[in-house]
């Protein structure tokens, strides 16, 4: 499986909308719940968006904004109105000066996601355009279920958010190399399939010489390649995510030597130590539940 599908698979993550609607009037929206993952996207009009020591900017119809961890920003109409704020829903008939917002919350069920929050900038914004040929797709079909609500709908906008913010993720990885640390690594063509032979077998007794032989590279060019891409080297990335298998072979159940097996290590202590210094818990209490 391709690298970055890997991950996401890995991560399990859900989409939560908690606003679909249009907004009208002297509106205003601010932070949700703030740390949290969340999304903002304009589904119709525009906005201001203001992110105290961050951005000041301009939302048109399609920008998406994504907080990896929430934090304060506002979002107000583009010209003041005298009327009372209101929100309407879209099946019903549209409003002047109204402006559609589509706001969500991400939700991941492995605690790897720490890895992917922590590479990405605090905030960052795909705009609507030419190279975002898959967000009018997705905002057609979000727009369409808001308006034809029936059955299911409100499962399929969330499905359609998580699939909208797959899409924003690949995009500011694949255009954004030089502002996302180690996930960098997902879109360098060079070290492609060392990185799929590790997250396809992450059992083998992977070595630098093993990994630069499937990229097809010397030992010391490989070591160098991934180490100034991503800041970290290729042993550091084996053992990462031999322990993000791990989480979720023993959230689902597995034993502990089981789980050992299926990433590589011979012996359970070995392992446990491994997993431990990965997430200062031991694996037994991910096996049991007790990892909240």
């Amino acid at each position: 499986m391709e690298v970055f599908s890997s991950l996401i698979q890995q991560l399990h993550l859900d989409a939560k909308v908690y606003h679909n609607a249009q907004v009208c009037g002297d509106w205003s929206l601010q932070e949700h719940d703030p740390g949290k993952t969340c999304f903002h996207m304009v589904t119709m009009g525009s906005c201001y968006l203001e992110v105290p020591g961050h951005l000041e900017t301009v939302l048109n119809e399609g920008d998406l904004v994504i907080f990896p961890r929430e934090l304060m920003h506002t979002m107000r109409p583009i010209k003041a109105a005298l009327e009372p704020q209101q929100h309407i829903a879209y099946s019903a008939p549209a409003v002047p000066n109204g402006t559609g917002m589509l706001c969500g919350s991400i939700s991941f069920r492995h605690c790897g996601s720490c890895f992917l929050l922590n590479a990405l900038p605090e905030v960052f914004i795909i705009r609507a355009g030419s190279n975002t040929c898959w967000m009018k797709p997705i905002l057609n079909m979000i727009i369409h279920e808001s308006l034809n609500v029936g059955l299911g709908s409100t499962s399929i906008i969330d499905r359609l958010s998580e699939l909208l913010f797959i899409y924003a993720l690949r995009h500011f990885l694949s255009n954004n190399p030089e502002q996302v640390g180690v996930l960098a690594l997902y879109s360098n063509t060079r070290l492609k399939l060392a990185l799929e032979a590790i997250h396809a077998q992450p059992q083998e007794p992977w070595t630098l010489e093993s990994l630069a032989q499937q990229a097809a590279m010397s030992r010391t060019s490989f070591a160098q390649a991934f180490k100034q891409c991503s800041g970290w080297t290729a042993m550091q990335y084996v053992t990462w995510w031999r322990m993000q298998v791990a989480w979720t072979h023993l959230n689902q159940g597995s034993s502990i030597s089981d789980t050992a097996e299926r990433v590589g290590y011979l012996s359970e202590p070995a392992f446990s130590r491994a997993f431990q210094k990965q997430y200062a818990i031991s694996p037994g209490k991910v096996r049991r539940g007790l990892s909240a």
